[in-house]
């Protein structure tokens, strides 16, 4: 059985083939910077092995390259599309509705967009590119795979915002989200670990463009720093992290922003973005930080604090750590920052 798993992003397909009975990896392919200035292809059987610039203005355009690319003969591990037994497909955010992974229906696509405003930055493009997978392979199963269905064990506790409770009961909560990453790793640690993950204890570290931190007991989400919405917790790329709502209506009176402006700009135009003033490439920020640049050393440095916060808090929830685990393009690849964050914390055990 092969399955092909599509996750779009906002300017960029990601898309792997898999051999369920073998459980190994066909294919993997990239395409970034789709609708801009020169998209590039990146691909290969085991990693990016091939890239090639690409003409490709829209996710319709990148989801039929994909499609080809799968099927192209010396390079692509399919003879045809039919060969693909299902798709499966990322979508963050599942609200109430979805606490699993579900087949994809007409009727399930438009509970999926009742939550899009929850998260404008990555729902409408997701369920965009789950309607044309369906145009294109309408012979195939199509299941959707929500980043908030791992974080429905949460308790009410840690669930619940401090206004009034009605507001709760209407869906106003922390639903959470990376909870794929989240789930995969933390099993994935209690295996290398040879730990039960049932009865693993587990502090999760999802750095990127977005970021969260989770606090996973005994194979359950009991806490994470993100909440209604992906703009929650930490400082991110381009996302302001947890913030004073007070700060939203000083915008408004002192500064005469609109409420879509200040949406625009904290999930466009903050996190390390807005206080390096440089880029909301992690990457960037650290070159400029090495060369003395004094706002890109602040915006790594809050970055680190808040990271030591969140697992510094999340080891009095768990009571016991048996690890705490980095993943993301920033927590695989940033050993500074991994030591930094975790600076101080030896005491803890």
């Amino acid at each position: 059985m092969n399955i092909l798993v599509i996750n779009c992003g906002s300017s960029s397909l990601k898309y792997h083939l898999y051999n369920m009975i073998t459980e190994k990896l066909l294919f993997i392919g990239l395409i970034e910077r789709i609708g801009l200035d020169n998209p590039l292809h990146r691909f290969g059987k085991n990693d990016y092995d091939y890239k090639e610039e690409v003409e490709i203005s829209d996710h319709t355009s990148a989801i039929k390259l994909a499609l080809q690319k799968l099927t192209s003969s010396g390079i692509g591990p399919l003879k045809s599309l039919s060969d693909i037994n299902a798709v499966a497909h990322r979508v963050v955010h599942g609200g109430e509705r979805f606490q699993s992974a579900t087949v994809v229906t007409d009727d399930n696509i438009e509970e999926m967009e009742k939550y899009n405003h929850f998260a404008p930055l990555h729902n409408p493009i997701m369920i965009h590119g789950i309607k044309e997978c369906r145009r294109l392979l309408p012979n195939v199963q199509h299941v959707a795979v929500f980043d908030t269905a791992f974080h429905h064990s949460i308790p009410a506790e840690a669930r619940l915002f401090g206004i009034p409770y009605k507001y709760y009961e209407e869906g106003v909560k922390r639903y959470g989200f990376h909870g794929n990453s989240h789930q995969y790793v933390a099993m994935k640690a209690a295996e290398y670990l040879q730990r039960s993950f049932r009865r693993f204890n587990v502090i999760t570290c999802h750095l990127g463009n977005g970021s969260s931190v989770c606090a996973v007991s005994d194979g359950r989400s009991l806490d994470t720093s993100m909440g209604m919405s992906p703009m929650d917790g930490l400082i991110m790329g381009t996302r302001c992290g947890q913030l004073d709502p007070f700060i939203i209506f000083h915008l408004m009176r002192e500064f005469g922003h609109s409420a879509e402006e200040i949406e625009e700009m904290l999930n466009k135009k903050s996190g390390l973005l807005g206080i390096s003033g440089i880029s909301s490439d992690f990457r960037d920020v650290h070159i400029a930080a090495e060369k003395g640049n004094n706002r890109a050393q602040i915006a790594i440095m809050a970055l680190e604090y808040q990271l030591k916060k969140y697992i510094g808090a999340y080891c009095a929830v768990l009571g016991r750590v048996d690890a705490i685990v980095f993943t993301g393009g920033i927590g695989q690849n940033s050993v500074e920052l991994r030591w930094r964050a975790l600076q101080g914390l030896e005491r803890l055990g």
